[in-house]
């Protein structure tokens, strides 16, 4: 009887565990795109596998914001937008104006970047794929309850592992790999800045903060807590909970991150393909070096990647705008119950899938939307803190000593990003 229960024992505390996972898990596998997988891929071809640092430097701070975040909707009981609006007024919601015009750029380089690893798979011309990719997402987002999108968001991420398994298959020098993990190297040089602001700028995104406070909400609609003061408020164990999630989620993020520089680190630079510009070509010139199955894996990734972020960004732009103009808002409603809601999602992943139609190139795309996240980010990030640090707001659930310090050091390293890009801009080194 007691080897019965030992074999079954670990079985049902991974259960356990997974049950926990949910929104912070889902936001920080989000986090690694298809443009986040071609910004991580040329950062690797580049400068080869100096950058492995930076996974481990960005972790503390993306956690530390994504935690306030997920606290923020689970004790308020509402979105990042409404609390906005709610204690700073309508000022306040200008991000969500920006949101949107960042999110729209993402959503239309991630469809493209989709279209055309299917359109090099099949040989079928990438234009007839994106608006099925942006057909099906608007269907499913439309159709399918909450609980079952959440679910299959959730078990979608682990389609990630094809950059763990194809880092390895590259075969890299694991001494320089374990040296550039463990030894930060900086460069002064405009190229190496620009890398640095484009990783951060990915990692660090602001959409990822309005999709995880409004997600905490949606969790708490799940359990039936339908009106504010149900939502308000959360017990230690909520706490922990989330707080497991959150850090998962993130770990797990900058772990996808940590091993596609690598992968393109030990391939297209130790070979000499620095000159990478797209995630599509990045995978095109990881065929000759490492194989047909470390190819399949990286663009088979690229397409379950842009399945699973493509409906986070067309969400957080549609919860952020709702939420900010005091509309009906969730994924639990039908498109007839919440029209404005589903209106705004449509809209943006349409607009998205347009600019693939319009002559726009992706790489300009992605370095307009870099600019306009790296501008936003500070300005929100401060809000995100002292909204944090709000007894009116937060209760007794005010953020710690510790997140605090993070909060704001995340502040400090976004901001000179920021600064250090309008610079950069200044002189010249635009797309």
């Amino acid at each position: 009887m007691r080897k019965q229960r030992d074999r079954k024992g670990p079985p049902n505390r991974v259960r356990a565990f997974l049950s926990k996972l949910g929104p912070g898990l889902i936001t920080g596998a989000s986090d690694d795109d298809p443009s986040g997988i071609g910004t991580y891929s040329i950062a690797g071809a580049q400068f080869g596998y100096s950058p492995l640092w930076t996974a481990w430097f960005l972790f503390p701070l993306m956690a530390s914001v994504q935690l306030m975040c997920a606290r923020l909707g689970m004790v308020s009981g509402r979105g990042l937008a409404g609390l906005l609006r709610e204690r700073y007024g309508r000022w306040a919601l200008w991000p969500s104006c920006l949101l949107l015009v960042a999110n729209v750029v993402n959503i239309g380089a991630d469809l493209g970047a989709m279209a055309s690893t299917a359109g090099t798979i099949t040989g079928v011309h990438p234009y007839f794929f994106t608006p099925l990719f942006a057909g099906t997402i608007v269907a499913l987002l439309a159709c399918w309850s909450y609980h079952r999108i959440a679910r299959v968001l959730k078990w979608m991420t682990m389609v990630l592992f094809a950059y763990v398994i194809a880092a390895f298959r590259a075969h890299p020098n694991w001494s320089s790999v374990l040296h550039a993990t463990l030894v930060p190297h900086v460069e002064s040089s405009a190229s190496y800045l620009n890398m640095f602001l484009a990783l951060a700028g990915t990692t660090i995104s602001p959409y990822l903060f309005f999709w995880q406070a409004s997600q905490e909400v949606e969790e708490d609609r799940e359990k039936g807590k339908m009106t504010l003061a149900h939502r308000k408020g959360a017990t230690d164990a909520e706490t922990r909970d989330s707080r497991l999630d959150v850090m998962t989620g993130i770990l797990f993020s900058q772990l996808i991150m940590y091993f596609i520089i690598l992968t393109a680190g030990a391939t297209l630079n130790v070979h000499g393909e620095t000159h990478i510009a797209t995630t599509q070509q990045a995978a095109e010139a990881l065929r000759p070096l490492a194989g047909n199955a470390t190819y399949l894996l990286f663009t088979l990734g690229i397409i379950g990647t842009g399945m699973l972020s493509v409906p986070v960004l067309a969400g957080s732009t549609a919860f952020a705008i709702a939420e900010g103009a005091g509309w009906r808002n969730s994924l639990r409603y039908r498109p007839r119950q919440a029209r404005a809601f589903y209106t705004v999602l449509a809209a943006a992943l349409l607009l998205g899938m347009a600019m693939n139609y319009l002559g726009f190139q992706v790489v300009g795309m992605l370095f307009w939307a870099a600019v306009v996240n790296g501008l936003l980010a500070p300005p929100l990030l401060v809000l995100v803190v002292r909204l944090s640090s709000d007894p009116r707001v937060m209760g007794s659930r005010v953020r710690s000593p510790t997140l605090r310090a993070f909060g704001w050091l995340t502040v400090v390293v976004m901001g000179a990003a920021a600064v250090a890009m309008l610079i950069t801009m200044h002189w010249g080194s635009g797309p």
